[in-house]
C-alpha cells in the first residue's frame, strides 16, 4: 500500500512532464498537490475495497488485471466528478490520461517486484481447522491432489472423541480460549470440520473469533470456494435447502438468449472446419458409414433427446455392449482420434443447442443406461439434471474424462457447483477455459 501510494502521488506530476515533454517553460501548478493527494486517496481506497491489500497470493495475472481495471475505472469516475464539482482541481485531460497510464504500469511493476522478493509465506492466508477426523482429513487428501498454494494450514484441533486422522505434527492442543489461540497463531480463517457437531462445538468461542475479524466457514463452503466443487461426501440435505444459489430458473431467459447467439456465432465461424471434418470422415470410411452419429441422451428434467456428433468410433463400437470411453480406446478411428483430441466431434451439437435440447454450457449429457445406474448408486446425482446439459461445462474443463464410477462422482461435484453458482459471468469463464482445453488437448479420450 505504501509503495503504491507513492506511485499514485507522483503520477499526476509524471503525467504533466509527459504531456508537456516538448514544451519549454512549462511549470507545475501549485493546486496539483491537492489533486495528487485526492487521486492517491481515491485509488488506495478503491484498491483496498477490491481486496488488493489482503494477505493472499492466489491472484493470477488475469485476476489481478481485472481487479485493477475495475479500480482504475471507478477511480477515473470519482476524479471526473471531482473535476466537475471543483474545476480548479482539473489538471487537463492529457495530463490525467498520462497519469492513469503511468500509475497503472507502476502498480503492475510494484506488485511484480513485491511478489518476487517478499517472503511468500507471510502472504499466505493462515487457516485453523476445527476437527481432526475423517472430514478434516478430506482437506489433506484434496491438498495432495490440488495444493492450496495460497493457504497455510496452521494446525488441526481435535474435537471431542472423534477418531484422529491427522498426523501428530499437525495437531494443536486447545489449552486456552480459541480467541487467544487465533491471536497467538495470527489466524485469518477458521474452518469448522468436526465429524459430529453433536459432541459439542465451542460456539461462544467461535463467535468471539468471528467478532474479532477472523473468518469462519464450514467445510462445504471451504471446498466450494477453494476447489470449485460441492463435496458430496460431506453434504447433508439441509445445506442444499438453506444455502445460497440453486436459482438457475430465474436466469433461464438470459441463458437461452445467450445459447442462441453463441451457437449461431460459432456455426458461422466453424462451418469450414465442420465441412472439412465431414469430408475426412467420408473418405476414411469410403462412404460406407454415416458421417454423423446420433445417440439418446438425458436432458433437463430427465427428458430424452437425440444428440448429434461427428462419428469418431467404428460402427461396431458397441457390439460387446455399452461401455464408457477410456484412454487409448481401440474403438476410435484415425480421424476420430484427432477430432476427439481437438473437440471438433462436439461441433454438431450446436444444432442441439439451437433447438433447445442442450445449452452451450452445462453438465455433460449422459446416456440413459449410465444415468439410471449412477442415480441408484451416487447420492444427489439426479440434481445435475435440473438444468440443460451443455457442450462444455465446469466439470469438463476442471476434471479429465470420466472413465469409471469414481471419476463420475468427482465430476458430479463440479456439476453441482455449476448448478449452485450459475451466472452469465461463470459461463464466459468456462468458455475461456474451454479454449485452453481445446488448444492443449486436456481431458480428451
Amino acid at each position: 500500500m505504501l509503495l503504491e501510494s507513492i506511485s499514485f502521488l507522483t503520477a499526476i506530476f509524471v503525467g504533466g512532464k509527459l504531456r508537456f515533454l516538448f514544451s519549454s517553460g512549462w511549470q507545475m501548478e501549485p493546486q496539483w498537490w491537492i489533486t495528487a493527494v485526492l487521486f492517491t486517496f481515491a485509488m488506495v481506497t478503491l484498491n483496498a475495497g477490491l481486496g488488493l491489500y489482503q494477505r493472499i497470493t492466489q491472484w493470477s495475472l488475469s485476476n489481478l488485471l481485472l481487479r485493477l481495471m475495475a479500480s482504475f475505472a471507478l477511480g477515473t469516475a470519482v476524479m471526473s466528478w471531482l473535476f466537475y464539482a471543483f474545476p480548479a482541481l482539473f489538471v487537463g485531460r492529457g495530463v490525467f490520461g498520462f497519469a492513469l497510464l503511468f500509475s497503472f504500469a507502476a502498480v503492475i511493476g510494484v506488485r511484480r517486484l513485491f511478489y518476487r522478493y517478499v517472503d511468500s509465506q507471510r502472504l499466505k492466508r493462515r487457516v485453523l481447522v476445527l476437527g481432526a477426523g475423517d472430514f478434516a482429513h478430506r482437506i489433506l487428501d484434496f491438498e495432495r491432489r490440488l495444493p492450496f498454494g495460497h493457504l497455510a494450514f496452521v494446525g488441526f484441533v481435535r474435537m471431542g472423541y472423534e477418531p484422529c486422522r491427522v498426523g501428530a505434527e499437525r495437531l494443536l492442543e486447545l489449552n486456552a480460549p480459541l480467541r487467544e489461540l487465533a491471536e497467538s497463531q495470527d489466524i485469518d480463517e477458521i474452518v469448522v470440520a468436526p465429524d459430529d457437531r453433536r459432541q459439542g462445538l465451542p460456539v461462544d468461542e467461535i463467535l468471539d473469533c468471528k467478532m474479532e475479524g477472523v473468518d469462519v466457514v464450514d467445510l462445504l463452503t471451504f471446498f466450494e470456494r477453494e476447489a470449485g466443487i460441492v463435496k458430496i461426501d460431506c453434504l447433508h440435505p439441509s445445506w442444499l435447502v438453506f444455502s445460497d444459489g440453486f436459482r438457475m430458473r430465474s436466469s433461464m431467459l438470459v441463458k437461452r438468449l445467450f445459447d442462441i447467439a453463441a451457437s449461431l456465432a460459432l456455426l458461422a465461424v466453424a462451418w469450414p472446419v465442420m465441412l472439412t471434418t465431414a469430408v475426412a470422415i467420408w473418405i476414411e470410411s469410403r462412404g460406407r458409414h454415416p458421417i454423423f452419429y446420433r445417440q439418446t441422451r438425458v436432458g433437463s428434467n430427465w427428458k430424452l433427446f437425440q444428440v448429434i456428433k461427428f462419428r469418431s468410433m467404428r460402427p461396431d463400437a458397441e457390439k460387446d455392449g455399452v461401455r464408457m470411453a477410456r484412454t487409448g480406446d481401440d474403438r476410435v478411428t484415425g480421424v476420430g482420434r484427432f477430432i476427439r483430441k481437438t473437440r471438433i466431434d462436439e461441433l454438431p451439437q450446436l444444432w442441439n443447442v439451437f433447438k433447445g435440447d442442450m445449452s452451450f454450457v452445462g453438465p455433460r449429457p449422459e446416456r440413459p443406461e449410465f444415468v439410471e445406474k449412477f442415480a441408484e448408486k451416487i447420492p444427489y446425482y439426479a440434481e445435475r439434471h435440473r438444468v440443460k446439459p451443455g457442450i462444455t461445462g465446469w466439470a469438463q474443463v476442471r476434471y479429465p474424462y470420466a472413465e469409471d464410477e469414481a471419476d463420475t462422482v468427482e465430476k458430479l461435484q463440479y456439476d453441482l457447483y455449476y448448478v449452485k453458482n450459475y451466472s452469465l459471468f461463470l459461463d464466459f469463464l468456462i468458455m475461456l477455459q474451454t479454449v485452453e482445453v481445446v488448444l492443449w488437448g486436456k481431458g480428451a479420450r
